[in-house]
């Protein structure tokens, strides 16, 4: 196996370099468009990203799968038509789209409000490839210098319109027909949360007259009892609605309580109409997640009513979900850690969701008698509501209100661990981009039993193990806050995502420590365990960006930092609130919990590692490309290590130093493939160890890549960032 991994790099570098050409398939007077510049000569603050959309021919950048279609020995048989299968193909460059961008831009720039401006290209020809640049003079911007306001005759809806104070338009600004475009959306919108109902953007039509006062536009508003697909003859008085009769229905073979829907709905019958109202009510009906699609349809019954029917169609209720990631390393220590979730959607016949979650972590190495289990079995319950609070108090998204317990078993060969956990919070949502969970109440207890005496006798020389790796009772609070700007769970457009998470314990019951008994230690104990007080963070920042249309190219980053610290109570964090590194979804040269802390040798007292601390830092780099069929690659870079904090407890090697501290980051570099469902994706990483704090010859080369704890493989579900 060893000899197969050996060469096979060699064999790749050898195909690569039978065509190091992206065209050699081209035919003759073909290029290759490679790339697509936008320059704009007299005005540097303009964003030519808004220009972009409009370029008439995407560049065909950069892909290793080129190099594979120009494998191609241009026979026509069995090899052609498989290279060319799954390689990609060389994007022919045609001049005749350089024009059309032309005009696409151009007419682009007047909606924006640059009148007369000037596009010129030049193409360079160089080496059978192709590159466009694109020089934009922005012309001239005409100030608006009076608005002249058409309404209708002086009525209710007159006096209506007259009091918006948010018009986004104003005299001083420069005349845009995307501008006028959206204050006719946002002022249209507005008229509807105030009962028109069948009012629109199709109401507004805008005259411009730039003669009257050269090199400044009075801007005519007109507000039509038409739209514009009608003819003034068409004119109707522009009126107020209210709500009529409002049904709802969904199929008789679902089951499902009447009270839940109406109290979720906000569309009351004789109210005026109001398109916040009806967007209110979708929003709380899809927020179920029992419903495959959320009809609402309108109906005006005369001059003044509309009826209002929604109609709801049936989802999957219940089913199971798998989950599967595994990892080996060059030392022969294999982890499997296989996940089986059961859920119901409805299981009271009222929105309210049900999980039930089995779990299992085991490492080991064949023929070998070491080895770690770990099992664990959770539930969670989640109800449609916040409670005690009613529906009222919310307009649009409501939290949910989760009730979650588990059980987790670990068997070491150094200890057997059991954990209970229980929690009671809120999760919800605002617009479906910013995502919160808040729990006031966790609750953990850990019990250690059947310690390994040489595990045990390291302790007492280690007060950081012996103050993490002893019987305790966490009361506390948490909860994190995430934002991002995609929610699918494989994006496939540029995204960026923040998320915060929080734990805190102990505090609360630090005030009843005068009532405690306390042990040798003088830690004060609750049940016979002493309770854990520290206050734990960690951030992540990420950003993915897509480019190369044609063949699915993204560059996605990540940056991590997270802390905890100990005090009060505690002099140590609990161990299963340590952070670690390595893994299918962090540092992909180590399998999890062998890197770190900081320069420390691995503990020996572990006879599986399981290398933490109380600090972590990373950052991820990762190139994805698509390849054929539902292929994709990738090659990533990952730098990062966890460290320890407490100066009195933990030793130099481990502890966390701005001085050392780019001499203790652990970094390597990877590749990857990808296959992509569209709904799931599945992926096999290697990661080869380039940094190795923890080794005297800290820098790792490639001659050690593929030698004993050099790489590690690891298998996964989804994305590892």
């Amino acid at each position: 196996m060893k000899k197969f991994h050996r060469h096979i790099f060699p064999v790749f570098a050898l195909l690569l370099a039978v065509s190091c050409s992206t065209t050699r398939v081209l035919q003759e007077n073909e290029y290759r468009l490679t790339k697509n510049r936008i320059e704009v000569t007299n005005d540097e603050e303009f964003n030519t990203n808004q220009l972009t959309p409009y370029l008439q021919q995407k560049a065909n950048s950069w892909n290793p799968m080129l190099y594979v279609y120009n494998w191609t020995n241009g026979r026509g048989k069995a090899w052609d038509r498989l290279v060319q299968k799954i390689g990609v193909k060389p994007l022919v460059f045609e001049e005749a789209k350089v024009e059309n961008t032309i005009t696409n831009i151009t007419n682009r720039l007047e909606q924006l409000g640059y009148f007369d401006s000037k596009v010129d290209s030049n193409i360079k020809l160089r080496n059978r490839k192709a590159t466009v640049t694109y020089y934009v003079t922005l012309g001239k911007r005409i100030p608006i210098s009076e608005i002249i306001l058409d309404l209708p005759p002086e009525g209710e809806f007159t006096r209506d319109f007259l009091l918006d104070s948010a018009m986004t338009v104003h005299v001083g600004d420069f005349l845009s027909e995307a501008a006028l475009e959206s204050e006719a959306e946002r002022s249209a919108s507005r008229m509807r949360n105030l009962g028109y109902y069948d009012f629109s953007k199709n109401n507004y039509s805008f005259e411009a007259d730039t003669l009257t006062s050269p090199g400044n536009a009075i801007l005519r508003m007109s507000i039509n009892e038409f739209s514009r697909t009608e003819n003034p003859r068409d004119a109707e008085p522009i009126r107020k609605y209210r709500f009529n009769d409002v049904t709802i229905s969904y199929p008789v073979t679902m089951k499902m309580r009447e009270n839940v829907l109406t109290e979720l709905n906000t569309i009351v019958p004789g109210e005026l109409y109001s398109e916040t109202a009806v967007n209110n009510t979708y929003t709380r009906l899809s927020a179920l997640n029992i419903f495959s699609s959320v009809s609402i349809g309108m109906t005006p019954v005369d001059t003044n009513q509309v009826n209002v029917g929604i109609v709801l169609s049936q989802s999957k209720m219940q089913g199971f979900k798998i989950g599967f990631e595994a990892s080996s390393n060059s030392s022969g220590l294999l982890g499997l850690s296989p996940q089986l979730s059961y859920y119901h959607k409805n299981i009271f016949r009222g929105g309210e969701w049900l999980n039930l979650s089995f779990m299992g972590n085991f490492q080991f190495k064949i023929n070998d008698d070491v080895r770690s289990n770990e099992f664990g079995v959770s539930g969670g319950l989640s109800f449609p509501k916040f409670f005690p609070l009613p529906y009222r108090f919310f307009d649009g998204a409501i939290p949910r209100t989760e009730f979650n317990a588990s059980y987790n078993y670990q068997n070491r060969p150094e200890y057997t661990r059991n954990m209970i956990s229980t929690s009671l919070g809120y999760n919800g949502n605002i617009r479906n981009k910013f995502f919160y969970q808040v729990y006031p109440v966790q609750l953990n207890i850990v019990k250690l039993s059947e310690m390994q005496d040489k595990f045990y006798n390291s302790l007492a020389n280690d007060p950081f193990l012996r103050n993490a790796y002893q019987n305790h009772f966490d009361f506390g609070s948490g909860g994190m806050l995430y934002y991002t700007t995609n929610t699918s769970s494989i994006p496939t457009s540029d995204y960026h995502y923040a998320r915060l998470q929080l734990d805190i314990a102990g505090n609360l019951l630090s005030a009843f420590k005068p009532l405690m008994r306390k042990n040798e230690n003088g830690e004060s104990m609750l049940w016979n365990t002493p309770y854990s007080q520290f206050a734990r963070a960690e951030v992540t920042l990420g950003r993915t960006w897509f480019f190369g249309r044609n063949d699915g190219q993204s560059i996605a980053t990540r940056f991590l930092v997270g802390a905890g610290y100990a005090y009060g109570n505690s002099s140590a964090l609990p161990f299963e609130k340590h952070f670690y590194g390595g893994g299918a979804n962090s540092l992909r040269g180590w399998q999890a919990r062998t890197v770190g802390p900081g320069f420390a040798q691995r503990d020996t007292s572990f006879v599986i590692p399981n290398q933490t601390g109380d600090m972590k830092m990373e950052a991820n780099v990762e190139y994805r490309f698509n390849m054929f069929w539902k292929l994709a690659g990738a090659a990533f870079v990952d730098v990062g290590n966890v460290w320890t904090l407490n100066d009195s407890t933990s030793s130099d090697d481990s502890r966390f130093r701005w001085r050392t501290f780019g001499e203790s980051l652990a970094a390597n570099w990877g590749l990857g493939v990808r296959l992509n469902f569209g709904f799931l994706l599945m992926r096999i990483d290697v990661g080869f160890k380039v940094h190795d704090p923890a080794r005297e010859n800290k820098w790792v080369g490639p001659k050690d890549w593929l030698r004993n704890d050099g790489y590690a493989f690891h298998f996964g579900v989804g994305y590892p960032f």
